[in-house]
């Protein structure tokens, strides 16, 4: 069985539509997981012990629709791969009927914090989560083309509401980064993110936005124009 965990929508978690943000929907993601790792101890303290730290790789997140102030849901989470030094992940937050709203699969790598590179997921690390089978969502790359001829916008610092307990930019972070330059009009069908550096505090991230019918990509890039994350937004759900 999944884990889950239910929950109601709050109002600090909406936007001005009244639903559930998309950084809100990562965020109980995040939690979702959190809760399961804490459980079997393998949390943030477990972890720090160890001397490892999972560091996520790639999102895809389909939407179906986001739960509205008051709502109540149940979020769930399961791994369901693990290979080398990577784990794989999926989520689900359902409505109160256990239909689908959002689901999403994601791609983490376990790294030493002593050395900074990627290292073989600990046996005993695997064996403590139950394994599940893999959600189909369609097969998408996991890397993002970034297209030619995107536009600069205006840069700006990392501050400290952006960090995470890893003193990095949180996931969640570089999506409500990048989700500034969608249109307002628009309906989000899928969410890509791929991390390919680690912002921390006080680097300056330089936005590049392409855009095209159905999708919108940003890649955020640091000082030297190395990508800290790739984002891309489509409409319609349709991606290389």
């Amino acid at each position: 069985m999944p884990y889950q965990f239910q929950s109601r929508i709050r109002y600090s978690e909406t936007g001005e539509e009244k639903s559930l943000t998309l950084p809100g929907l990562i965020n109980y993601f995040q939690d979702c997981s959190t809760f399961q790792s804490e459980e079997l101890g393998n949390g943030v303290d477990d972890m720090l012990a160890k001397g490892k730290v999972w560091v996520l790789a790639y999102w895809q997140i389909e939407l179906v629709r986001l739960p509205v102030l008051g709502e109540e849901v149940t979020v769930q989470t399961w791994a369901h791969a693990f290979k080398g030094f990577q784990g794989e992940r999926n989520y689900r937050m359902l409505d109160r009927g256990g239909r689908t709203l959002a689901c999403a699969n994601s791609l983490w790598i376990y790294v030493d914090l002593h050395t900074g590179h990627p290292v073989r997921v600990d046996q005993e690390v695997q064996e403590a989560y139950p394994m599940e089978p893999a959600l189909e969502m369609g097969k998408t790359s996991r890397k993002i083309k970034i297209p030619e001829g995107g536009v600069a916008r205006e840069a700006f610092k990392v501050c400290r509401h952006h960090l995470d307990t890893n003193h990095h930019v949180n996931n969640a972070q570089y999506i409500d980064m990048a989700q500034e330059y969608i249109p307002k009009d628009w309906k989000i069908a899928r969410v890509r993110a791929e991390y390919r550096s680690q912002a921390v505090l006080g680097d300056v991230i330089y936005p590049v936005i392409s855009a095209g019918e159905d999708y919108v990509t940003v890649d955020l890039r640091g000082a030297e124009g190395r990508s800290f994350a790739v984002v891309e937004f489509c409409k319609t759900g349709k991606t290389d």
